[in-house]
C-alpha cells in the first residue's frame, strides 16, 4: 500500500467503542498524562492508553496524533500505539444508528436509540443536563452527565439541531433518554433535519377546521384569524415555547383565558412535556387595567429573563385577551420588542390602527363591522377549541359566563346561553360570573389557577363549585349592598342639553375604600341602580376619583377613546389619557384639573347622540 492510499479514521461523536476496530488508526487527542503513558481521546465517549514504549515524541495537552488500535481488552480499555504518517486520507466515522422519531420512544424502552432534532431548552440541574429536544413528532427530555452540577455539552446551544445517541428509560414514570452522545448538526445535514421538522410543525399546528360552537356572523368572519391565532399557539406548544396568557382581572377576561389555558396544559400534556411542562411552560396572569401596562411587561419580562438564564427556556409567547388593542399599550409592546417577544391579541376593545404592527395576529370583532358585544369570552373559547377540540366539554358553558358578566347586548349572548341552559341557567351564569369578579379582587394579581377551576366548575368536583360559589355570591352581595347604602344617598343629577339624564358620584370620598366592590364596579352597580330608577331614559354614570372617571352608558352614544383623545388636546397639563369601550371607559387625569376636565368631559357627553 502507498502511503497516499492509509486511511486514517476520524470517529464522530456519537461512536462508541462498538465502532473501534483493532489494528485501525484514528485521529486522537491528547487528554492527559501518567507515569506509564498518556491518555488519548478518539471522541468525547472514548478514550485509550499509549504506553510509554509506543510514544513516538513528546506531547502537551490537546495535541492532536495518530494512533493505532493494538488491543481492545475484554473490561473495554484499549491499548494504542503513536504512529507516525506523512501522506494519508482521513475517513469520517459515522455510528450507524436508525434515527427514530420521538413519537416512536415508548416502543424502545431500555433500548439505545438516535433521534435528530431541535434544541428548545437546556436547564441545569444539581445532577445531569437537561435538554430538550423536538422533532417532527414530538418532545423529548434527554439527560447528559459529567459530573453533578456540572454543564454536558456546553457547546450545544439554544435552538441549535442535533443528534442524540442514548438508551430510553423511564424516569418517575416518563421516558426520558439518557445521552451517550449529542453532536451539533451543521451544513446540509442541519438543513435536512430543519426542513423536514419545519414542514411537519406547520401541518402539526394547523387547527381542525370545526364549526362554532353558536351561529354568529361576526365570528365567522373572524374565522381566519382565529385559526391563525390558533396555530400559532399550537406551535408554541409543539417547539417548548412559554407561553404567558395575560387577561383583564374581570369575569369576561378571565373566561377567556381560563379556556384558552384548558386547551393550552392539555396540549402540553399530550405532546410529551414533562410532569409540570404546564406549569413552567404556561402562566396565566391578570391585568388589573383592560390593557397592558408597564407594570406589566416589566413582570413578564423578570420573569422570562430570569428562567431564559436560569433554566434555559426560549422567550414566551405572549397573548393578551380582554386588552392589547389599543394606544394605551403601545408603550408595553415597544419594550417587549427590544427582546423580541411575540404577541397575539383576543380583545373586543375598540382597536386603534397603530399597535397591529406590534402583533402577529388579532381578532378584533371591530375588525369585520361587530363591536364589544362579542365578547373576549366568546372569542377566547372559539380558539381554545381551534387549539384544542378535545376541551370543549369543560369549556362551552364560559361564553355563556362572560356574556351575562360583560353585560353584553349582542344576539350571541343568548345564543350561548341557550346552549348551556340544561346546566347552566342565566341566574347560575351571573352567579359565577360574580363570584369571579369577587374571587380575582382578592386574589389580586395572583392567578387563582386551581380556585377559579372550581369557581367554573371544570376542576371535576361540582358540589364544591355549588359550595363556593354560593359563599362567594353571598360574601360579594353583602359588600355590594353595603357600599350602596353609602354611595347611592351621594349621587348627584344632571340634565343634560342632549335629553340624557347624568348622575354622578364621588367614589373617593362615598364609597369605602381598599374593599370590594372596586371603584369601576361601584360605578357600575350605582348605574344599574339608576338605569332601574329610570326606565325609559337614556342615563350616563360617572363614578369620579381624585384623578379618574369611570364611564358608563345607556342610550348615549358616546365614544370614550375618541373623547379621551380629544380632551388630551383640548387641556394642555391636563395630563389627560385613558379608554375602554365606546360607551364604556375610564379616564385618568392629573389631580389639579380635576373639575376642568369633568366639565369638559360632561360637555361631550352632552353632544353625544341619544339612541331613541
Amino acid at each position: 500500500m502507498q502511503q497516499d492510499d492509509i486511511l486514517v479514521f476520524r470517529l464522530g461523536a456519537t461512536c462508541d467503542l462498538a465502532d473501534v476496530e483493532e489494528q485501525s488508526i484514528y485521529v486522537g487527542k491528547v487528554q492527559g498524562f501518567a507515569n506509564f503513558g498518556m491518555f488519548v481521546q478518539l471522541n468525547e465517549r472514548i478514550k485509550g492508553l499509549v504506553h510509554k514504549s509506543n510514544m513516538k515524541m513528546e506531547h502537551k495537552e490537546k495535541d492532536t496524533i495518530l494512533v493505532k488500535v493494538r488491543q481492545i481488552r475484554p473490561n473495554g480499555n484499549i491499548d494504542l500505539e503513536e504512529v507516525q504518517i506523512q501522506v494519508y486520507q482521513v475517513q469520517n466515522v459515522d455510528r450507524k444508528s436508525t434515527t427514530v422519531p420521538i413519537a416512536d420512544l415508548v416502543n424502545r424502552v431500555g433500548k439505545t436509540v438516535a433521534i435528530e432534532g431541535e434544541v428548545a431548552q437546556i436547564k441545569q440541574t444539581s445532577g445531569p443536563t437537561i435538554f430538550t429536544i423536538i422533532d417532527e413528532s414530538g418532545t423529548q427530555n434527554v439527560a447528559a452527565f459529567v459530573e453533578a452540577g456540572v454543564r454536558a455539552y456546553p457547546e450545544v446551544e439554544l435552538n441549535d439541531l442535533v443528534k442524540v445517541v442514548g438508551e430510553v428509560m423511564k424516569r418517575n414514570n416518563q421516558l426520558q433518554i439518557e445521552a451517550d452522545a449529542i453532536a451539533t448538526l451543521e451544513g446540509d445535514d442541519a438543513t435536512t433535519v430543519r426542513v423536514r421538522i419545519e414542514k411537519s410543525l406547520d401541518a402539526r399546528s394547523e387547527p381542525e377546521n370545526i364549526p362554532l360552537l353558536v351561529r354568529s356572523d361576526v365570528m365567522e368572519r373572524l374565522r381566519p384569524e382565529m385559526k391563525k391565532i390558533a396555530k400559532i399557539v399550537r406551535r408554541a406548544v409543539f417547539t417548548a415555547q412559554p407561553i404567558i396568557i395575560r387577561h383583564h382581572a374581570d369575569a369576561d377576561g378571565i373566561c377567556s383565558a381560563v379556556a384558552i389555558e384548558q386547551a393550552v396544559v392539555a396540549l402540553i400534556r399530550e405532546s410529551g412535556g414533562d410532569f409540570d411542562a404546564d406549569y413552567y411552560l404556561f402562566k396565566r396572569a391578570p391585568s388589573k387595567a383592560p390593557f397592558y401596562e408597564i407594570e406589566d411587561i416589566t413582570r413578564d419580562l423578570d420573569f422570562s429573563l430570569k428562567d431564559h438564564v436560569r433554566f434555559g427556556q426560549k422567550m414566551p409567547l405572549v397573548v393578551l385577551t380582554d386588552n392589547g388593542s389599543t394606544e394605551e399599550d403601545e408603550p408595553s409592546y415597544k419594550i417587549a420588542s427590544v427582546y423580541d417577544i411575540p404577541f397575539v391579541v383576543i380583545d373586543h376593545h375598540h382597536p386603534d390602527a397603530t399597535i397591529d404592527k406590534y402583533l402577529l395576529a388579532h381578532v378584533n370583532p371591530y375588525h369585520v363591522g361587530g363591536d364589544f358585544g362579542i365578547t373576549a369570552g366568546m372569542l377566547g373559547t372559539e380558539i381554545a377549541r381551534l387549539i384544542n377540540p378535545g376541551v370543549e366539554p369543560l369549556i362551552r358553558h364560559l361564553p355563556a359566563v362572560a356574556g351575562v358578566g360583560d353585560r353584553s347586548e349582542a344576539p350571541e349572548r343568548a345564543l350561548y346561553l341557550a346552549l348551556v341552559n340544561d346546566q347552566y341557567s342565566e341566574d347560575m351564569c351571573k352567579n359565577i360570573a360574580l363570584a369571579l369578579d369577587y374571587e380575582q379582587f382578592w386574589l389580586r394579581f395572583n392567578d387563582g389557577r386551581e380556585i377559579v377551576k372550581d369557581i367554573l366548575n371544570i376542576s371535576g368536583k361540582p358540589d364544591r363549585h355549588a359550595k363556593l360559589v354560593a359563599l362567594l355570591v353571598e360574601g360579594a352581595n353583602t359588600m355590594i349592598e353595603d357600599q350602596m347604602s353609602a354611595c347611592m344617598p351621594h349621587v348627584v343629577p344632571r340634565d343634560l342639553s342632549n335629553g340624557a339624564k347624568l348622575f354622578l358620584i364621588d367614589v373617593e370620598i362615598h364609597a369605602h375604600k381598599f374593599t370590594f366592590p372596586p371603584p369601576g364596579k361601584t360605578s357600575g352597580e350605582v348605574h344599574d341602580r339608576l338605569c332601574k330608577a329610570n326606565p325609559g331614559a337614556p342615563v350616563v354614570t360617572i363614578g369620579i376619583g381624585p384623578d379618574f372617571a369611570v364611564l358608563r352608558s345607556r342610550w348615549v352614544l358616546m365614544n370614550i377613546p375618541k373623547m379621551v383623545r380629544e380632551l388630551h388636546i383640548e387641556i394642555p397639563g391636563g395630563g389627560i389619557s385613558g379608554g375602554g369601550h365606546l360607551v364604556v371607559g375610564s379616564i385618568k387625569f392629573v389631580e389639579g384639573m380635576r373639575e376642568t376636565v369633568l366639565e369638559a368631559l360632561i360637555n361631550k357627553i352632552g353632544g353625544a347622540q341619544v339612541q331613541k
